[in-house]
């Protein structure tokens, strides 16, 4: 059992509610810092109703409505309700009122508003509602801009400075990317990075070190599912070592990145032993999420959890993508008439919001997927690489009939063959999907020739790195166009283009 990082006890208390209470109306008190914890720990109604004591003593203390947004925010993520959402949004504009009209001397004045403007923010974009999330990503950059300026040593700023900067600096072409630009929005990455490492490195040795699950809550993201780190995997298992494991968002967390990174057999072990019971908040994304690690093992049992998500969950999001894997279940157990149901539902349930879900019609538009090919790619995702490549060596280039299939078949034996370290074989086989597959609809031949990229790159090969990201980007009118253009203008950038 990990050490629990918040200790309510004696003269650390004492220092702790001195640290954060700057004046009277912004006091994070001791029950303020029980709410908080609690919060993390994704155990809301306990947290509702210590800040309802705490409102009920304390009726003008300002943290209460930022606490309220917090409870707001991550009752929205885990529960997927746009309906709700809709609810709850009317809440933000009283919360910010009564923030402004108090202190504007302490550092939480400015920082109270801007933790509610993005959080707000990041909800809202879940849902395509992108200039708005970007007018409040831009208040809330600006106030934590100016916040740092004038509390340079309150070291929260961090966690929603590196979060903005990082995903502003790496975001893709798109609708939401040039809605920010209108608000003069850019970011970087590598500061983005950089200012989260250094939260991660330091707030254990502060008296800020409360806020640590939350900003190692976001640096796992963006590293994971932003900058697509290789560290990912290693940095939250060392950052999180230390967070109660009482805490669902810690169990939440590393599963996902566990998955995300290939460690499919650790993830179902998260899952399996996450800590349950009424005091946490329901949480139905963990069962599709399970049903994912299964499937890259291909353990059928994972239906049972897909079909528990669909029962529990209360949004969209993830629906399309759910029935998808379903279909590939049914396909791989050899039921077609299965596989044709689920795809028709993939098409016409769910929202596409979600680049899950968007891509989930891509592949439900395609042809129907080779059972082989489609082993290989799960084994890949779960890290399973020397089956994967058992699996691609029952087949031969000349055995796939469309040019859809072979593309994919090059593909699929390049990303095998570079998590093998066999780069030069991985090198051959991708410039071979090029060749097959430049002209295609499908993203294999582009992102072929990213992973060409990275692999040049890695041999300290400049030249050749700069002439695959370049081919990436010559290629257009693909699946995943924007974002692969992306990756690859990371790629220039880190070669010095």
């Amino acid at each position: 059992m990990s050490q629990r990082f918040f200790k309510f006890n004696g003269l650390f208390i004492i220092l702790i509610v001195c640290s954060f209470s700057s004046s009277a109306n912004f006091d994070f008190n001791a029950n303020c810092l029980k709410a908080y914890q609690n919060i993390f720990e994704l155990k809301l109604t306990t947290a509702r109703q210590i800040i309802a004591a705490e409102k009920k003593a304390h009726p003008t203390n300002a943290i209460v409505p930022l606490l309220e947004n917090y409870i707001d925010y991550y009752y929205l993520l885990t529960n997927e309700s746009k309906s709700e959402f809709e609810r709850l949004e009317a809440a933000k504009t009283s919360r910010l009122d009564q923030i402004s009209d108090d202190d504007k001397t302490s550092p939480y004045y400015l920082y109270a508003q801007a933790q509610i403007n993005l959080q707000w923010a990041l909800i809202r974009g879940r849902y395509g509602a992108y200039f708005a999330a970007a007018r409040e990503i831009s208040k809330a950059n600006s106030q934590l801009t100016e916040n740092s300026k004038k509390f340079p040593g309150f070291h929260p700023n961090g966690i929603g400075l590196g979060l903005i900067n990082a995903v502003m600096g790496a975001l893709p072409d798109g609708v939401l990317k040039s809605t920010l630009a209108t608000f003069g929005l850019k970011g970087n990455l590598q500061t983005g990075l950089n200012i989260l490492n250094n939260l991660a490195e330091n707030l254990p040795k502060s008296t800020y070190e409360p806020f640590y699950e939350e900003a190692i809550f976001n640096y796992a993201y963006v590293l994971s599912d932003v900058a697509k780190s290789s560290q990912a995997y290693n940095k939250t298992i060392k950052y999180t070592a230390r967070i109660a494991d009482s805490s669902l968002l810690k169990a939440y967390l590393l599963a996902y990145v566990c998955a995300r990174n290939g460690y499919t057999d650790q993830a179902i072990k998260i899952l399996s032993d996450r800590p349950t019971g009424s005091n946490y908040q329901p949480f139905p994304y963990l069962d599709y999420l399970m049903g994912i690690a299964k499937l890259n093992k291909l353990d059928f049992t994972a239906t049972s959890h897909f079909e528990k998500f669909l029962q529990t969950n209360k949004g969209n999001n993830y629906v399309k993508d759910t029935y998808l894997h379903l279909g590939w279940l049914s396909l791989l157990k050899g039921d077609d008439t299965s596989y044709n149901a689920n795809i028709v539902k993939v098409k016409n349930l769910g929202s596409n919001y979600h680049d899950r879900d968007k891509q989930a019609i891509n592949e439900a538009n395609a042809p129907k997927p080779n059972k082989n090919l489609l082993k290989a790619r799960l084994l890949f995702d779960g890290g399973y690489f020397t089956k994967s490549l058992t699996v691609l060596s029952e087949s031969k280039a000349e055995n796939f009939t469309s040019a859809k299939d072979k593309t994919e078949y090059f593909y699929r034996l390049g990303r095998v063959n570079e998590d093998l370290d066999k780069h030069d074989t991985a090198l051959i086989n991708y410039q071979q999907a090029i060749n097959v597959g430049r002209n295609l609809k499908y993203y294999f031949a582009a992102k072929s020739a990213v992973q060409m990229g990275k692999i040049y790159e890695a041999k300290r090969n400049p030249g050749k790195a700069k002439s695959s990201y370049n081919l990436a980007i010559e290629m257009k009118n693909h699946e995943q166009e924007n974002y692969i253009e992306n990756e690859a203008k990371q790629g220039l950038k880190r070669t010095g283009s």
